[in-house]
């Protein structure tokens, strides 16, 4: 049965509301394909008809997609998208959001709010999931929020040397040079939260520290935000070691895929092991992402649950 929902959104803003709507109501018509709906509006004031549950629906992407268009100046078809997979199923109303010096960083699906609220609440985590997710990024937003508000005094940036179809050995520099390319994802990231020269003199400073797994044998880190990326990569003894690392005002977030283990044959991981022993520990958080998690172009998402059906087979 047929249902209508009336929608005023406000505080009215005739630049934003032109950004939600699109280029001839493009963004607009996207949504009611996506719902089976029809969506008439008079300026700031909509009306959805279409079957109850999905009415609902396209009415809480279109107030989440109208609060994304103050803070993105020029909404995309792919932003859109991107809302209109999560709008089902995240909270109602969450404030939920990790601010840094030049961004506000705000989760756009239900793991992702998982994955935060675990973070900024247990001092060990897990997040395991395809490439895409988020996690990475989600991690060091919550690690320069932290160290902005002095609850941390460094961030860590940890990643097991593992070749993943390049050698390492043929690349110039020490092992730190060398390694400092597999940890692009988390420079970019940095980049964009503290701007380049910022983060160029915590580096300086070893406010930020870039540590090649094999480095962190014999210390303690107190009062650290440490994040170890490809963590599928490490060893059983090599995940151990790290685990055991963390200090008195820390916090640790382990991030891994286990679908690109580049690991020798016959080498167990470290990640799937951790997951094996400590999932019950209740003071550590495991947040598991899936392809519908992919926040990059539609397309990856498909690509991502075609591997996920074919591992199953």
């Amino acid at each position: 049965m047929a249902n209508s929902i009336t929608l005023h959104l406000s505080p009215e803003d005739n630049i934003r509301l032109a950004n939600l709507c699109g280029n001839c109501d493009e963004h607009l018509r996207q949504i009611e394909h996506y719902f089976q709906v029809q969506i008439n509006n008079r300026g700031h004031e909509f009306q959805i008809v279409g079957p109850a549950d999905k009415a609902k629906a396209a009415s809480k992407a279109i107030q989440r997609l109208y609060e994304e268009a103050q803070s993105n100046p020029q909404l995309m078809p792919t932003n859109v998208n991107l809302v209109l997979r999560t709008s089902e199923e995240m909270p109602e109303k969450s404030d939920l959001m990790i601010q840094t010096r030049k961004t506000q960083v705000k989760p756009r699906t239900p793991n992702q709010h998982r994955y935060l609220e675990r973070i900024l609440h247990h001092d060990i985590n897990f997040g395991i999931g395809p490439a895409g997710t988020g996690k990475t990024y989600l991690a060091v937003a919550c690690a320069v929020q932290a160290l902005e508000r002095n609850q941390v005094q460094r961030i860590v940036l940890v990643r097991p040397a593992v070749e993943a179809g390049e050698k390492l050995g043929f690349l110039p520099g020490d092992l730190t040079q060398k390694v400092d390319p597999y940890l692009r994802p988390l420079y970019d990231a940095l980049y964009e939260m503290l701007g380049f020269e910022y983060v160029e003199k915590l580096l300086e400073r070893n406010v930020i520290e870039i540590a090649p797994l094999a480095f962190m044998r014999g210390r303690t880190l107190n009062e650290a935000f440490i994040i170890l990326d490809e963590s599928q990569n490490t060893t059983v003894e090599q995940m151990k070691m790290f685990l055991t690392r963390i200090g008195h005002g820390s916090c640790a977030v382990v991030n891994g895929d286990l679908t690109q283990i580049d690991l020798p044959k016959h080498t167990y991981s470290g990640l799937q092991q951790a997951i094996d022993i400590l999932s019950d520990v209740q003071e550590i958080s495991f947040t598991h992402f899936v392809a519908k998690d992919v926040i990059r172009h539609a397309l990856v998402q498909k690509i991502v649950e075609a591997y996920e059906q074919h591992g199953k087979k």
